[in-house]
This record gives structure tokens, C-alpha cells and sequence, in this order.
């Protein structure tokens, strides 16, 4: 039995999950998340709790069921705290500036790039080098930080290029001359 799949989600105080067929609906003080998730899983909300349980032990229900009770319990913590990633721009000259909602990037390119972020995701530039995503999706906060780090990727050799603030760059020696 899973273990983690075991574990039952305790519901904060102001935290409503609504289970219809198994899309199931999150609503918290920073507002609504919804999501479909398997059906081979039974979803159950009882007594300011979520308990996930499969019918049987088959692979793929056993492979579904940490898998469906970790989301659920991200769609809570994402409508009661919030999640938010860190971006570093590392490089000379390198720097972002907020117009309206969009970011402005300048990162070397002869253009300047503009980033708008989807619906529910706000990004915060608190310095010049430094971009602050965030929002209550979990999966739209990574992948809105991942498309801002692939417009340039650090590079090894000089370490130019925008990461994330816990990412470490492993660096490589240049080339020698005679």
C-alpha cells in the first residue's frame, strides 16, 4: 500500500474541497483551483478531511493513488499559501523591469524580451536581477519559471544567464593557450 497515498489531507479552517465525479474543486482564502483527476480512485471528504483509497492492487491504480493524493494536497496548499519560485539574472547588464504585468528582459539579445504571464500567475521583479514568480497553481508557477529560464539558460563557462535562486551552476574550465 502506498504510503504516502495512505496519509489523509487535513482541510485548514476556510478550505472547501468539492468532489464531483472525481474533478475535484479546491476553494481557499486566495481563491479556486480544479482539477480531474482518475477515475480508478475514490476520492472521499469526510469530517474536515480528504481520504484517497483504490479498489484494488493493480499497477496502475497503485501507481495513480500517491500520485492523485500529492495533487490534492498541493491544490490546498496552493489556496491557502501560495507557491513561488525565484529567479537570479546573472551577467553584466542583465536586468528586468516590470511594465504593467509584463517583465521586460534585457539579456544580451539586440531586442529587449517581453514575458506576459498567464491567467493566475503574477511576477514581481523586487531588483533589477532578480524575478519573483507566483500564484496558487503549483504546476503553472513552475512551468511560467521554466519557460522565463529557457529564454537563456546559464552557460558553464562564464555562468551568464538567468537560474533559479537554489540552482548551482557547474562551471567548466576554459580553454588554455600556448
Amino acid at each position: 500500500m502506498s504510503r504516502i497515498g495512505r496519509k489523509p489531507i487535513q482541510l485548514p479552517a476556510g478550505v472547501e474541497v468539492i468532489n464531483n465525479n472525481n474533478v475535484v474543486t479546491v476553494k481557499g482564502p486566495l481563491g479556486q483551483l480544479q482539477k480531474a483527476l482518475p477515475r480508478e480512485i475514490e476520492i472521499k471528504v469526510e469530517d474536515n478531511q480528504v481520504v484517497v483509497t483504490r479498489h484494488n492492487d493493480e499497477k496502475t491504480q497503485r501507481s495513480l493513488h500517491g500520485l492523485t493524493r500529492t495533487l490534492i494536497a498541493n491544490m490546498v496548499e496552493g489556496v491557502t499559501k501560495g507557491y513561488s519560485k525565484t529567479l537570479e539574472l546573472v551577467g553584466v547588464g542583465y536586468r528586468a523591469t516590470k511594465q504593467g504585468n509584463n517583465v521586460v528582459l534585457n539579456i544580451g539579445y539586440s531586442n529587449p524580451v517581453n514575458i506576459t504571464p498567464p491567467q493566475g500567475i503574477e511576477l514581481e521583479v523586487p531588483a533589477p536581477n532578480r524575478i519573483v514568480v507566483k500564484g496558487i497553481d503549483k504546476e503553472a508557477v513552475g512551468s511560467t519559471a521554466a519557460n522565463i529560464r529557457a529564454v537563456r539558460e546559464p552557460e558553464p563557462y562564464k555562468g551568464k544567464g538567468i537560474k533559479y535562486d537554489t540552482e548551482r551552476v557547474r562551471r567548466k574550465v576554459g580553454k588554455t593557450g600556448k
